[in-house]
């Protein structure tokens, strides 16, 4: 069981003893809210608490983030409010706990919308200040640490949802711990069988592994001493998970995966990363293409290292990642590397590709239709694999693998995706729909009337490329739209003798008339020149007109008029006449409505 000892332990390593006390204080206030409630394992509600504040500690992560961490379910299970949090706490605290809250207090259609519209809160929130989901991640961690005394269906769904979202998530923001773990986890609950099944082949294999890697260190720990490097040699397990994926989605079989070998190098400091790389390519033959310098170009999570793989002993596949220590520091840590080591310095690329992936985050906040659309191009962005290509000017531009020359357009700017027409792949001319892969120098053809192809959707990869094409697309057929609807008020409102002019004028004000209701379109255009005879020939004409223009798309027109009714002449001599007219269209979507006209 959890207790405040255990938290206490690894705090005060780090925090200072007035930090501590405040922890503390915060947890006797905690333990008190959530007296007498458990979780469904039986133990007692506090904790869970304690273990999320745990593992934001061994994260090394500030005081208040702890403290938001003991009370992250106080607003949700208890009649504690926002107001009594930051009351008792301070503004920072409150809103941090109410930005990991759920949202229980809304009322949804369905299970499926109150699950978009609570992730799309916590996206949200996280924007606003990054510790929210590091609280987040911790929750879900320790959730499916005990997500044994759940029914099954929710335990599936708990890991589906993890394995999609909240592992990915992790991985972008560099904290590999929670994404390994959050993985191994997930698929436990997901696919036990699976999970048993690959578990044992991985015990059964370690046996015979397990001479090989040491004898693998002890020649690459020799070499690199003999050049004089100082160094530290690791070698590293695959992960269930990870082995699963090889072999569902590349569909290679087990031991093809495991007779790969990998190992880490963690060096003091950057030029010796370099002097490795030459000294392992000395002892072992490299692969060709299968050195990846992510030191020069860092991944989009901030992730830095030298990658190469090399023919061992015996043929063997060999893997190597070179770090230095700080770069497997932050490898570790991501993110939260911004607490661990802000004094010294060390963390600003790592923020600053957290602070770009926030940015696309709320990009596609603002331009995503509804909160399911929004989830599907969240998971496009949190995609952990990437590509390197380069603009003619040799800019480096970074994309999900499996991107086309469209989202490349998209990436250098909306515009140039919107008016891509043709791209040339090193200098020669390929398919807008071919997949780029790294290292080649992308060229985008653009013509200025040029519109996006709906059928781009069918393979663009990023979210920006996808957010971007539908949200033009929309505005191209509502265009549409009121040019259609427009045309058809102008030519019912023509007649060879008595004319109301209307003329051709841009799309802007063909949508002030369009976005009018019928009554006020016909005020507009003085419809009182127009007799009830000339307007319902008219309307007949050009419906028949339109009927026959569109392969019989416009399926039900009615005309009714009623309420005729005369009126003794006033001053102007003006007839008054209530008619209602119900146009029905069926153009794509569009129908053409009114109600009472005075004419």
């Amino acid at each position: 069981m959890y207790k405040f000892e255990s938290l206490n332990k690894l705090t005060k390593k780090y925090l200072s003893e007035e930090e501590i006390k405040r922890l503390r204080h915060v947890y006797l206030i905690a333990r008190e809210a959530h007296e007498g409630q458990a979780r469904s394992s039986g133990e007692p509600y506090i904790t869970h608490p304690i273990a999320v504040a745990c593992i934001l500690a061994k994260m090394k992560l500030d005081h208040e983030t702890l403290m938001a961490a003991l009370l992250h379910d106080v607003i949700e299970d208890t009649p504690a409010t926002y107001q009594d949090m930051e009351q008792l706490f301070g503004k920072s605290i409150a809103e941090l706990v109410e930005g990991v809250s759920k949202l229980d207090n809304l009322q949804f259609r369905d299970k499926k919308e109150a699950q978009a519209e609570n992730f799309q809160k916590m996206i949200m929130a996280m924007v606003q200040d990054i510790r929210v989901i590091l609280i987040k991640l911790a929750d879900r961690t320790h959730n499916m640490r005990t997500l044994e005394s759940l029914r099954p269906d929710k335990k599936r769904r708990i890991a589906l949802e993890t394995l999609e979202i909240y592992s990915p998530l992790a991985h972008r923001l560099g904290i590999y711990h929670l994404k390994t773990e959050l993985e191994e986890l997930g698929f436990k609950a997901l696919y036990p069988k699976r999970f048993r099944v690959i578990n044992q082949l991985v015990k059964i294999s370690q046996c015979n592994r397990r001479e090989m890697i040491q004898n693998i260190i002890f020649e690459i720990t020799n070499r690199l001493q003999g050049a004089g490097i100082e160094c530290h040699v690791n070698g590293r397990e695959k992960h269930l998970y990870a082995i699963y994926c090889k072999m569902h989605l590349k569909t290679q079989c087990f031991h093809s995966i495991v007779n790969d070998y990998s190992f880490q190098i963690i060096v003091r400091d950057l030029d010796n990363c370099y002097r490795v790389l030459g000294e392992l390519h000395n002892l072992y033959k490299p692969l060709p293409g299968h050195v990846k310098d992510y030191i020069a170009v860092p991944k989009r999570n901030g992730y830095q290292s030298l990658h190469t793989s090399l023919i061992g002993p015996r043929g063997l596949l060999i893997k190597i990642q070179i770090y230095t220590e700080d770069m497997e520091q932050m490898a570790k840590m991501g993110v939260a590397a911004h607490w661990t080591y802000k004094d010294i310095g060390l963390y600003s690329t790592i923020q600053i590709r957290s602070q770009r992936l926030l940015k696309n985050l709320i990009e596609l906040y603002q331009n995503t239709g509804n909160s399911f659309e929004f989830i599907e191009s969240v998971k496009s962005e949190l995609l952990p694999n990437e590509i390197y290509v380069f603009t003619p000017k040799g800019h480096i531009i970074e994309l999900p693998a499996g991107s086309t020359s469209v989202d490349f357009a998209y990436a250098v700017h909306s515009n140039i995706g919107h008016t891509c027409i043709g791209a040339r792949l090193n200098h020669r001319f390929h398919p807008l729909s071919q997949r780029l892969t790294s290292g080649q120098t992308v060229e985008i053809i653009t013509a200025p009337d040029a519109r996006p192809n709906p059928n781009w959707l069918n393979f663009v990869v990023s979210s920006k490329a996808k957010t971007k094409i539908r949200q033009l697309i929309k505005i191209i057929k509502y265009d549409n739209s009121v040019n259609i609807k427009y045309d058809v008020l102008r030519n019912t409102c023509y007649d060879n003798k008595k004319s109301i002019k209307i003329g051709t004028y841009n799309i802007k004000y063909r949508k002030s008339i369009i976005s009018k209701n019928f009554f006020d379109i016909m005020q507009y255009l003085y419809l009182k020149h127009i007799t009830k005879s000339m307007l319902e020939t008219k309307i007949l004409y050009v419906s028949n007109k339109i009927l026959l223009h569109i392969k019989y798309e416009l399926k039900k027109i009615f005309i009714k008029f009623y309420n005729r009714l005369l009126v003794n002449l006033v001053k102007n001599y003006l007839f008054i006449i209530n008619k209602s007219i119900i146009i029905y269209m069926n153009l794509d979507k569009f129908f053409f409505s009114s109600s009472k006209i005075l004419l």
